[in-house]
């Protein structure tokens, strides 16, 4: 057995006009495929310049799908606003602009309803999707009172929050 010999010897011999040709296809679509690898990264970067970016995520890192509200200052007044459902190990943008205030508040609960986390606030939530101005007399409105967590952004512009199984 000759060792010289290449393990695709046993190939049928492609004529030298039939390589070149082989060859100048490859380097086209070389050029293409760099093309395109180039073009993917560009439209890439201006689709996240052009969308809206988060600014403040929460992102769960439990097994559970959770079900979020979010309550802040806006114009100066409290406001509550839910529902977000965020999957086991998945982040959800609740607020898209950069943010303003130094506290955000957040509770969430399972898919049952139960309370997963809270914190001390009292804020006003709704079994439904909400938006509530004002935390004060949930039950005499019709809103049910809930005890949100005080999440303190250290007065940055953008947060993320990070849901686990360890949180309050």
């Amino acid at each position: 057995m000759d060792l010289r010999r290449s393990r695709f010897s046993s190939l049928p011999a492609v004529p030298p006009k039939k390589q070149h040709d082989l060859v100048r296809a490859l380097l086209a679509l070389r050029g293409r495929i760099k093309l395109t690898v180039i073009s993917g990264a560009t439209l890439l970067a201006l689709l996240s310049t052009s969308e809206a970016r988060a600014e403040f995520t929460v992102c769960n890192q439990t097994l559970d799908v959770v079900n979020l509200a979010v309550g802040q200052k806006v114009d100066n007044a409290d406001q509550t606003d839910g529902w977000w459902t965020i999957g086991a190990n998945q982040c959800v943008n609740v607020i898209r602009e950069e943010l303003t205030n130094r506290y955000i508040y957040i509770y969430a609960t399972d898919v049952f309803g139960h309370a997963i986390l809270t914190g001390s606030t009292e804020m006003c939530i709704d079994r439904r999707r909400f938006s509530i101005r004002g935390i004060d007399e949930c039950w005499p409105r019709g809103h049910i009172a809930a005890k949100f967590l005080e999440v303190d952004t250290l007065e940055q512009a953008r947060w993320t929050f990070f849901l686990t199984a360890g949180n309050p």
